[in-house]
């Protein structure tokens, strides 16, 4: 019996820069398992496209006309149903958009991903964010969320988060650890532990949290105190 080939990762462009969309869409239709299914140039012909084409990971620029990309994340993670789940959105940014990743992610981006990034980031990105991952892990990435974090004043006060009391002790350390952008391996060997362990342990904080990925959870343990800027 021949094996029916997996349907491939559906990719929906949204940047107003229309050879920005070219270059992307070219590098995702060369790979067998991703495809691009439609394009916008704005937030607002983001969420009429979307309405009409399934999309499972979204490529989204901030700064755009009519509606920007924050907005437009916004609504489409928000508009999600049993039936036909809310697409995952990785927003594309550079390191003077900084001050919008943050409301990105609180708006429900799944990650991040610098416009400049290698061909083959942009690629495992979507294939990570679409297995359930939050964009995290790139080193171009990391470096980011700690260019990021800066903007956070070292005396800003904490906000309390209602799950962060009922984290252990080690789950408390794998969230310190995440914040810098470690991996589940990395983790696991840095605190001597299966990387199964650490996952048994990122699982319980995002559920503690009520984070949907690990992006929200890092960006609660800044937001809280646990993590402060440069730590």
């Amino acid at each position: 019996m021949t094996e029916q080939p997996l349907a491939a990762i559906r990719v929906a462009l949204v940047d107003d820069q229309q050879l920005v969309r070219a270059g992307f869409r070219m590098v995702i239709d060369s790979q067998p398992d991703l495809e691009v299914v439609t394009e916008a140039g704005d937030g607002r012909e983001a969420l009429h496209r979307l309405a009409a084409v399934r999309a499972d990971v979204v490529l989204m620029d901030v700064r755009m006309p009519h509606l920007d990309g924050l907005a437009a994340t916004e609504q489409l993670t928000a508009g999600g149903t049993d039936a036909r789940p809310a697409p995952r959105v990785i927003v594309l940014t550079t390191f003077d958009l900084d001050e919008y990743v943050l409301a990105a992610i609180k708006a429900g981006a799944s990650g991040f991903l610098l416009k400049d990034a290698p061909p083959e980031e942009m690629l495992a990105a979507i294939r990570t964010v679409h297995a359930g991952d939050a964009v995290i892990a790139p080193s171009s990435t990391r470096r980011l969320l700690e260019h990021l974090v800066t903007a956070l004043p070292d005396d800003a006060p904490a906000t309390p988060h209602p799950g962060m009391d009922e984290l252990t002790d080690r789950e408390r350390e794998v969230l310190v650890l995440m914040a810098r952008g470690r991996s589940n391996t990395e983790i696991g060997h840095d605190l001597f532990v299966a990387e199964a362990t650490v996952k048994t342990h990122v699982g319980r904080i995002l559920a503690k949290l009520g984070a949907r990925d690990r992006v929200q959870a890092v960006v609660a343990a800044y937001e809280s105190g646990l993590v402060r800027p440069g730590s």
